[in-house]
């Protein structure tokens, strides 16, 4: 049976679109491994490159299926967006902290915390070192494989970049944008609940972008304490966010009824009490500076 002339029309216009599609991802090929370098220092070296570069390709092809020139939007920006996507949703199904990093982590989480019983202060990265019976620089290395795992799980935490950019282009369910919505809070609300030191150099390092060095000397410390701090502060809002979205993630304290433990259990109920539901779901929110200046005055009201 001859094909009529609109079925050969829309197969002239298919082999064409689909010829279009692969001359993009042909030409554009390189942008997925500048968008993979691009992250890949944000990531444990564990990490497989091929894994990205596969998950990139697969974000460059569905944009190439879904790009309307007649929209004037640049496709290397298009393609971009999607890549990062792609990559994003490659990261989210993955823990990135292997499991001897996560044993390791453990151990260094519970011989820090009973140094901070034992002294009445936070260790010093020697201290946990000699306690672990380990060169201080393998406690750093494992501070920094922890804070790169701990970014990748939360991926509200990507603040070193523009968080913006790692969304993919489709739009939102209602549901995810509530999700979403939730968790940025109690994010924000993690960070603005931290001591006052651990606050400063999480907002002055991931959300204003300063150096470790201009904190270090604002808070007239070495920028070694400052890293230390970090990773201190890391860990905390790990288990902070936890405490309201997965308790059962939680570790549980060695001394249920101890220092550390009550200080803890007081930081949680703070987090759970810094914003209504309401506030919660709000899609303009506030910014973690101002929900850690009413978190100030909250404070200086309880002491009066």
């Amino acid at each position: 049976m001859a094909l009529g002339v609109g079925t050969v029309k829309a197969n002239t216009i298919d082999a064409e679109r689909k010829q279009y599609e692969q001359d993009l991802v042909q030409e554009h090929l390189p942008l997925v491994g500048y968008v993979v370098s691009e992250i890949s220092h944000r990531i444990p070296s564990h990490v497989s490159r091929s894994d990205l570069v596969s998950a990139g390709m697969l974000g460059l092809a569905q944009a190439a299926r879904s790009f309307d020139p007649e929209r004037g939007i640049a496709f290397d920006r298009f393609a971009s967006t999607r890549i990062r996507g792609a990559l994003l949703d490659e990261l989210r199904g993955r823990d990135w902290a292997s499991r001897s990093v996560r044993a390791r982590a453990r151990g260094m989480t519970q011989a820090t915390e009973d140094l901070t019983a034992k002294l009445g202060r936070t260790p010093t990265t020697d201290e946990v070192a000699k306690a672990l019976d380990v060169e201080p620089g393998s406690v750093q290395k494992l501070v920094d494989d922890v804070h790169r795992a701990t970014v990748l799980n939360y991926e509200s935490l990507v603040l070193e970049g523009d968080a913006e950019s790692f969304l993919a282009a489709d739009a939102e369910s209602p549901e995810e944008a509530i999700v979403a919505r939730e968790r940025r809070s109690y994010l924000t609300d993690a960070v603005s609940a931290l001591p006052e030191r651990l606050r400063r150099v999480v907002i002055g390092y991931f959300f204003e972008e300063r150096s470790m060095q201009d904190l270090a000397d604002e808070l007239g410390v070495s920028e070694s304490r400052v890293s230390q701090l970090r990773a201190e502060a890391l860990l905390l809002l790990k288990d902070g966010i936890n405490s309201q979205l997965e308790p059962e993630q939680v570790t549980e304290e060695a001394r249920p009824n101890g220092r550390v433990a009550r200080r803890k259990a007081a930081y949680y109920a703070q987090i759970a009490a810094s914003s209504s539901y309401r506030a919660r779901l709000d899609s303009d929110p506030e910014s973690v500076q101002r929900k850690a200046e009413r978190a100030d005055e909250r404070r200086a009201a309880a002491a009066v």
